[in-house]
């Protein structure tokens, strides 16, 4: 799976930007897909529904197909760092060509960050070698290149430079 990481703090515009470079993006005619990562526990499946009471049987995986949407629910069986959830997934996204996603800081997969000053705190990239670049609009002084968030279409460009590398 080719993805891209697009991480950030709390409230500095990582859903925005996503659904911005997957519009920008697919208006090119690539196939995206996105994956929202997220440290908080959510039930996805519904307590007492068929999927749900599956599931709870041990079922290693539960499908919903239904005539506008299909859903895999799979137990997460390691740690919420673990690669290998990524590549569980990988197969459901074999027809994507990009996979952004959103979130998971402490990925191996390559980041980009999303930063604005006005929330008060440093950038994530001036602790974390592993992000490639930070797209802001206000200057910051990290080494690592900062894109310019008003141009998704340069940004775009550039995370399908780092995606293909």
């Amino acid at each position: 799976m080719n993805r891209v990481h697009i991480v950030g703090r709390k409230n500095s515009g990582k859903t925005t930007l996503v659904v911005e470079l997957v519009a920008e993006l697919s208006s090119r005619g690539l196939r995206v897909g996105t994956i929202k990562h997220t440290h908080h526990r959510h039930e996805l499946d519904a307590p007492g529904k068929d999927s749900f009471r599956h599931r709870e049987a041990g079922a290693a995986a539960v499908g919903i197909l239904s005539p506008a949407m299909s859903a895999v629910f799979i137990p997460a069986t390691g740690t919420e760092r673990d690669e290998n959830r990524y590549r569980e997934v990988a197969g459901l996204f074999a027809n994507c060509d990009l996979v952004v996603v959103e979130g998971d800081l402490m990925t191996e997969a390559p980041k980009i960050e999303v930063w604005r000053a006005a929330l008060g705190t440093p950038p994530y990239a001036a602790e974390h070698s592993t992000i490639r670049a930070v797209v802001s609009d206000d200057a910051a002084s990290i080494g690592i290149p900062v894109w310019p968030r008003g141009d998704v279409g340069f940004v775009a460009d550039r995370v399908l430079e780092i995606a293909r590398a």
